[in-house]
């Protein structure tokens, strides 16, 4: 339960943050109408951004709490593990960032 009001908590702090950034005024009136429905956008751009943060977090410390059981467990096997730990959290920084600037760029 306390997961599911921190998800909700972050998703409501993006989606605050988010419309201030997409006030600009223009004075095109095509530009007028791509306007009105930029905050809709910018809503739907920031939870998947949010969701993209908060998956990766989780993994990470999904990844790491193994690592250190795994560390816990057969100590010998310590570098291995820590260097396999590593990779597997950089891919997924990298995956997190990939969807991070999609869903930023729109």
């Amino acid at each position: 339960m306390f997961r599911f009001r921190s998800v909700l908590l972050a998703l409501a702090g993006l989606l605050l943050i988010s419309v201030p950034a997409m006030a600009a005024q223009t004075g095109d009136a095509s530009l007028l109408a791509q306007a009105q429905a930029a905050p809709l956008f910018t809503g739907l751009a920031a939870i998947g951004a949010g969701l993209a943060v908060i998956g990766a977090g989780m993994g990470i410390g999904r990844i790491g709490g193994s690592a250190v059981e795994g560390m816990a467990r057969q100590p010998e096997a310590a570098s291995q593990i820590q260097t396999a730990m590593i990779i597997a959290a950089a891919l997924i920084e990298g995956a997190a960032f990939f969807g991070l600037i999609i869903c930023l760029v729109r």
